[in-house]
């Protein structure tokens, strides 16, 4: 999937090894119950022959040389994972050193969860000779089912031992679940003369819809930024990345975004909201809006990315909800499946978005690389090429494109087609 260019950013390989003095490693622990997902299309028959060797990692570790900066936003779901739990009181200080994940079990609405989570820092930080509250600890996967430690025991010498400054693809594989392609990302960008870097990796394709976080998602940085600078950024750019992503309308129990940042690229740390923060931020934004819209590319079963960019609205409030009404609406996510120019569907999904604005000032067209059409003008739709829609719709990637009015508020949200695999995976998601 193609990346979207920000001004005065770079795009590099390496995902969250990608900055200076960051490990990682993934290994197969035992918890998991499915093969390799099959990044190639595959058969996945042939998958389901493979041994057990050949099976995905389900643990995975990000450690920094250093101590960092750290941050976190979190679900707003009232049921919260026990991992969640325990990672909130550990970065209090706004301090932390390392991530432990899992994948295949949730431990979420389980009555020993937060002692489950506790002990995956505490094995994490007797293998690395770190403080234990230095330790982020996240897990994914089935809810309700209890998480079994001995594996993840068993395994932390491996993990620990085979961390290494190129490990990012093993740990994404680890945090992958029904995820059918890999979503990592690194930039590099200048603050105080010095290059920066920052990197991340993100697992989601459902139970996804714009909620504080809305997935899994691992980011690290060699930039020199404070605790609070650093919280600052990242609860301001979910808003308008992560917080604009859906799939199918469910907040997961576990939604959690870290970010960690040693400091180690030596530019003059940025303490305030200058300059050289708004750079930061600048990076940021890059790294997850460019994740937000891969999360949204892979929502399970989905063949296409939607987009959604609202222009001329009073607010960018007005705006953002217009666009978050459609991007979420079955209708349409159903319409461009079947690659059906509906434009009364995105009308109706205007209609009932929660925003103040006059229809009557309401102009609609759909676009891809197959070309732009007209759907609507002035709150009613006209007359189009079906074939010219057709063709727009055969692309992978979909533009709506609404314009409100006169107005400076705008906004992008971002979502996927509705398929008949949607229901197939959730139907069997346990088994």
């Amino acid at each position: 999937m193609k990346l979207v260019d920000v001004k005065g950013i770079t795009f590099v390989e390496g995902g969250v090894c990608a900055a200076k003095g960051f490990r990682a490693n993934g290994v197969q622990c035992g918890l998991a119950h499915k093969p390799l997902n099959d990044m190639d299309g595959a058969n996945a028959a042939a998958n389901n022959a493979l041994p057990s060797a050949k099976k995905k990692n389900d643990l995975a570790l990000i450690v920094a040389d250093k101590m960092c900066s750290a941050a976190a936003v979190y679900t707003t779901n009232k049921v919260k994972g026990a991992p969640i739990l325990v990672t909130k009181e550990h970065i209090k200080d706004g301090k932390a050193k390392a991530v432990i994940v899992n994948s295949v079990n949730a431990n979420t609405c389980n009555p020993d969860g937060v002692e489950k989570a506790t002990k995956m820092c505490q094995l994490a930080a007797k293998a690395l000779g770190i403080d234990e509250n230095d330790v982020i600890v996240a897990s994914t996967g089935v809810i309700g089912q209890v998480l079994p430690i001995e594996p993840i025991a068993n395994a932390m010498d491996d993990l620990a031992g085979g961390l290494t400054y190129d490990g990012n693809k093993r740990a994404l594989e680890a945090i992958m679940t029904t995820d059918t392609r890999e979503k990592e990302i690194a930039v590099q960008f200048e603050l105080g003369g010095k290059i920066c870097t920052m990197g991340g990796m993100l697992k989601g394709s459902g139970m996804i819809h714009p909620n504080m976080a809305t997935t899994l998602t691992f980011l690290t940085t060699d930039a020199d930024i404070s605790p609070e600078m650093i919280q600052l950024a990242l609860s301001d750019i979910i808003k308008v990345t992560l917080n604009r992503a859906s799939v199918d309308g469910d907040t997961s129990t576990n939604d959690m975004v870290c970010i960690m940042a040693s400091g180690e690229a030596g530019n003059k740390p940025v303490t305030s909201e200058d300059g050289e923060y708004e750079k930061f931020r600048h990076a940021l934004y890059a790294i997850l809006m460019n994740l937000a819209r891969m999360m949204a590319r892979d929502g399970e079963g989905a063949t296409k990315l939607i987009e959604c960019a609202v222009r001329g609205a009073e607010t960018d409030e007005i705006a953002e909800k217009v666009a978050k009404s459609v991007v979420t609406s079955s209708l349409i996510k159903a319409m461009i499946f079947g690659e059906d120019a509906n434009a009364g569907r995105i009308f109706c999904a205007l209609g009932y978005a929660d925003a103040d604005f006059d229809i009557s000032k309401v102009d609609v067209e759909m676009a891809s690389e197959g070309g732009v059409i007209p759907l609507g003008r002035k709150g009613c739709v006209i007359e189009f090429s079906e074939e010219l829609a057709k063709r727009i719709l055969k692309e992978e990637e979909i533009k709506i494109l609404i314009s409100l009015g006169d107005g400076k508020g705008k906004a992008i949200t971002w979502g996927c087609d509705l398929t008949y695999d949607y229901v197939k995976i959730n139907g069997d998601y346990r088994s």
